[in-house]
């Protein structure tokens, strides 16, 4: 085969912070129940992954303020990515409604946490810095030692095609190569329609709301500079300007590890 069947069409990006205290029942509960029961056991959805943002790393997001993160651009200690089939979005999505209001209604749920921004996206395009790259369908199992999470707003008027144009043509090249920074993948915003049974807040101008996702062989840090210096760019250009940008580590699966770092 040179073109595989297994394909990502759409993202569950669903960022979320634990109540002070508790922090390692949380971090349990989502790991031994929720991570499984609400997403990995539903038809459709082939891979997930969870970040942690350390309050070490929580220091180098920006900007502040954020329509993505609030009250404060800290907000945000965890994230979880699922990958859905393409074309198996709606069949999944009508399987998870249903099975999160059962796992609630069976005491299932958490109420010690607080949602920041969950939200599901449409798959756009990936650029990699290597040939023969790890492709993005295997990304959330590939074991990458860093991710960096870019929301931008486009400026009114301004189409995505425009925004793509620049990253994929001026943009990223230059970035990547020789960078740690294996591939930036681009996601667009699937507006909210049910009401969920937990706490979720609106996203406001979707339309003109665009994410990235990159994937880094090292920790985030000793790229950081490299967004920000993205950020400033973008800026000058006019497009759009980016409205949240956060590095993250991957968590230790099975292990407590970064719960006594988050704040």
């Amino acid at each position: 085969m040179t073109e595989y069947p297994v394909r990502v069409g759409s993202m569950l990006f669903t960022m979320v912070d634990p109540h002070k205290g508790c922090e390692v029942a949380y971090n349990r509960w989502y790991e031994r129940d929720h991570f499984y029961a609400g997403c990995l056991v539903g038809p459709w959805l082939f891979a997930g992954r969870r970040w942690v943002a350390t309050r070490e790393l929580k220091d180098l997001r920006f900007p502040e303020p954020s329509p993505i993160a609030r009250p404060s651009i800290k907000a945000g200690s965890y994230v979880a990515i699922y990958w859905i089939h393409a074309g198996r979005h709606d069949e999944h999505h009508e399987w998870a409604i249903n099975q999160v209001r059962w796992l609630y209604r069976n005491g299932r749920g958490f109420a010690e946490r607080t949602h920041i921004h969950t939200l599901l996206y449409t798959y756009d395009w990936t650029f990699y810095r290597d040939a023969d790259p790890v492709p993005i369908e295997l990304s959330l199992d590939h074991g990458f030692a860093g991710m960096v999470s870019i929301a931008i707003e486009r400026e009114a008027g301004v189409l995505q095609s425009d925004l793509d144009r620049w990253l994929r043509e001026s943009q990223l090249p230059g970035m990547l190569a020789g960078s740690p920074i294996a591939s930036c993948s681009a996601w667009s915003p699937i507006p909210q329609e049910t009401t969920p049974p937990m706490d979720i807040p609106r996203v406001e101008r979707t339309d003109r709301l665009d994410l990235q996702l990159y994937f880094l062989d090292d920790p985030p840090q000793a790229a950081w500079g490299q967004f920000v210096a993205l950020g400033k760019a973008l800026a000058e250009t006019g497009l759009g300007r980016v409205v949240f940008a956060s590095p993250w580590l991957p968590t230790i699966v099975g292990t407590d590890t970064y719960t006594d770092c988050l704040w």
